[in-house]
C-alpha cells in the first residue's frame, strides 16, 4: 500500500508444508484472493478451500500485499479454516501435535490424579448434589418455557392492539423496521481472532487513502482495537482489553446489513477519524478526552440504523419518530443503543472512569452523534465559520463545535478516498436511496427527488453534494488545517471534476438519443407519405 520504490519488488514469504520449507513468491499488486490460491496451491490443499495463515506463535496474518515477510528460520503455516475452527486457542493447537507417545503418558498421568481424587473426595455425595441441581435446571427450563409462551401471546396482543390503533387513529404503525438489539455478542471473546498489522499497514491506516474494502469485519474489529491501544485511549481510561473486545463485538452485532449504513461505514467513519487526529495533530491540540470522545462517537454514531432516513421516519410516523418527538429520531436512537451496550458490565470501558468524568463524556458523545443529523448542516456549519477565524483551542465552546464538525466530516467523507475505494459507496448508498424510494411510493409518501430511480443518476447525485456540502466543509477546516488541502480538499475537487465530466457524457448521449429519435421519426413520416 505504500508509495515508495520497494512497493514494485516481489515479497517472498515461507512456508512449513509438510515439515519441509517452502517458498512462495507474489507481487505486492497481487489481490488477497490471488494470494489465498497461491498459498493453496504451495500447501497442497484444493483451490477454493477457506485458509487461515498462522505464524510460528500461533497468530493469525493478514492475507494481503501488505503481509508481514518471515524468514526460513520463522515459518508460516497454511491451515484450512475448519481445522482452526476446531481449537478454542493457540494452546490447543500444540496439542494436536503431540506424539502418541506423549498422548499416552498424558492420559496415564490423568489416570493416576483422577484416582487420587477420587479416593480424596466422596464421589457419591458429589453426583448427589449434581443430580439435584440438574432437577433444578430442568424445572428452570421448564419454567422459561412457559414464559416464552406467554411471552408470544404478549407479542399476539399487541399486534392486535396495534392493528386497531392503525384503524382508528390512521397512525402509520406498519415500518418492519425491528428495534430489538443484540446486547449480548453472539461470539465469545476467545473466538475473535489474533491479527498481526505489518508496519505498513499500521502507517496505511492512518491516511485517508485507506482501502477499507479490503478487510473482512474481524480484521476491522482488530484494527478499531489497535487504534484504542495506539492512541493511548485504554491506558489513558484504564479500560481492560477484554472488555473492550466485547464491547467492539457487541457493536458489531448492532449494526445491520443494509446497503450503506452497515458495520463497514462504521469503521470507515472511524478510520478517517483516526486518520484526521493524526493528520491535523489533534494529540497535541485536544486532550485525551476528546480523543475518546472523538473515536467513540465515531464507532456508535449509526447504531442500529433500519435503513430508512429520519424524512421517512417522520412522514410514516413510525415508532422511533413518535419516541423521539420528530426530532433526530435516528441520531437519538444511535446515543440510545450506545448507551444501552455500555452499560452492560462486560461491554462497559468506562468502567474504571470516575461517575463525573463519565456524565461529561457521555453528553459530548450524545451532542457529536446528534451533530451527524444533515438536517442541522447548515447550523453547525455557519457557527464553525463564526469561529474558525480567531479559534482558540483553549476555549470549550469552540472545540466543541471543532468536535462536531470533525465527526461530520468523517460521516461524509468518502469522496476524499481515491476513486476505486469512494465510487463502490455511491452505488451502496443509491441503492438504499431506492429501497426507500420505492417503499414510499408504495405507502403513498413523498419521495424527494435525489433518492427517486427514476429521476437521480450517479453523477447528479454526487455534483451538489460535492459542491455545495463537502468542498465548503472541509475548505472551512482547512483554515484550522491547512496540512488537509492536498490530502482531503483536493481529491473532492478533483471528484467534483469527475462527476462533472460524467455529467457532460450522460448530457451528450441524451442528446444524441433525441436527434436520432427525431431524425428516424422524419425517416417514417417520409417514407410514408
Amino acid at each position: 500500500m505504500g508509495s515508495s520504490s520497494s512497493s514494485y519488488a516481489p515479497k517472498t514469504i515461507y512456508l512449513d508444508v509438510d515439515g519441509k520449507v517452502q517458498r512462495v513468491i507474489f507481487s505486492r499488486h497481487c489481490s488477497p484472493c490471488d494470494i489465498k490460491e497461491l498459498l493453496c496451491s504451495s500447501s497442497n490443499i484444493a483451490r477454493n478451500t477457506a485458509i487461515l495463515l498462522i505464524d510460528s506463535e500461533g497468530a493469525l496474518v493478514s492475507i494481503d500485499p501488505s503481509m508481514p515477510a518471515n524468514t526460513p528460520n520463522n515459518l508460516y503455516k497454511v491451515m484450512p479454516h475448519s481445522i482452526r475452527n476446531k481449537a478454542n486457542d493457540s494452546n490447543i493447537n500444540d496439542f494436536v501435535f503431540l506424539s502418541k507417545e506423549k498422548e499416552d503418558m498424558f492420559q496415564n498421568v490423568l489416570s493416576q490424579v483422577a484416582e487420587q481424587f477420587s479416593r480424596a473426595f466422596r464421589i457419591n455425595e458429589l453426583k448427589t448434589e449434581v443430580t439435584n441441581r440438574l432437577a433444578m435446571l430442568e424445572k428452570r427450563v421448564e419454567l422459561e418455557g412457559l414464559k416464552v409462551v406467554e411471552i408470544e401471546k404478549c407479542k399476539n396482543d399487541l399486534k392486535k392492539l396495534r392493528d386497531e390503533m392503525t384503524s382508528r387513529g390512521g397512525v402509520r404503525m406498519n415500518c418492519n423496521c425491528k428495534y430489538s438489539l443484540k446486547l449480548s455478542p453472539r461470539r465469545d471473546v476467545p473466538s475473535y481472532p489474533k491479527y498481526t498489522l505489518s508496519q505498513e499497514t499500521i502507517e496505511t491506516l492512518k491516511k485517508p487513502t485507506f482501502d477499507v474494502w479490503h478487510w473482512e469485519h474481524n480484521e476491522m474489529l482488530s484494527c478499531l482495537e489497535y487504534m484504542y491501544h495506539d492512541l493511548g485511549l485504554v491506558k489513558e481510561f484504564n479500560m481492560n482489553p477484554i472488555t473492550l473486545k466485547r464491547w467492539l463485538l457487541a457493536i458489531q452485532e448492532n449494526y445491520r446489513d443494509n446497503p450503506f449504513h452497515n458495520f463497514r461505514h462504521c469503521f470507515c467513519v472511524s478510520q478517517m477519524m483516526y486518520g484526521m487526529i493524526h493528520l491535523c495533530n489533534l494529540q497535541e491540540r485536544l486532550t485525551m478526552t476528546d480523543m475518546c470522545i472523538l473515536m467513540t462517537a465515531a464507532v456508535c454514531h449509526d447504531l442500529d440504523h433500519p435503513g430508512y432516513n429520519n424524512t421517512y421516519q417522520i412522514n410514516a410516523r413510525t415508532e422511533l419518530a413518535v419516541r423521539y418527538n420528530d426530532i433526530s429520531p435516528l441520531e437519538n436512537h444511535h446515543c440510545a443503543v450506545a448507551f444501552q451496550i455500555l452499560s452492560m458490565p462486560e461491554c462497559n470501558i468506562f468502567a474504571n472512569v470516575e461517575p463525573d468524568s463519565f456524565k461529561q463524556i457521555r453528553q459530548a458523545i450524545i451532542t457529536l452523534i446528534l451533530a451527524t443529523d444533515m438536517a442541522r448542516h447548515g447550523e453547525i456549519l455557519d457557527s464553525f465559520k463564526q469561529k474558525v477565524d480567531s479559534f482558540d483551542f483553549t476555549n470549550e465552546e469552540h472545540v466543541k463545535c471543532l468536535k462536531m464538525v470533525l465527526i461530520k466530516c468523517c460521516d461524509i467523507s468518502n469522496e476524499v478516498r481515491p476513486t476505486e475505494v469512494a465510487e463502490p459507496w455511491v452505488d451502496c448508498l443509491l441503492e438504499e436511496y431506492f429501497m426507500q424510494s420505492d417503499r414510499e411510493k408504495t405507502e403513498g409518501l413523498p419521495v424527494a427527488p435525489f433518492m427517486d430511480r427514476d429521476k437521480v443518476t450517479k453523477p447528479t447525485a454526487q455534483i451538489g453534494f460535492i459542491k455545495f456540502v463537502l468542498i465548503p466543509m472541509f475548505e472551512n477546516v482547512m483554515k484550522l488545517f491547512p496540512q488537509i488541502e492536498e490530502i482531503m480538499v483536493q481529491p473532492l475537487r478533483d471528484s467534483r471534476d469527475h462527476y462533472e465530466e460524467l455529467k457532460q457524457i450522460d448530457d451528450a448521449m441524451k442528446s444524441w438519443s433525441f436527434v436520432n429519435g427525431l431524425w428516424k421519426g422524419s425517416m417514417d413520416i417520409k417514407v410514408s407519405s
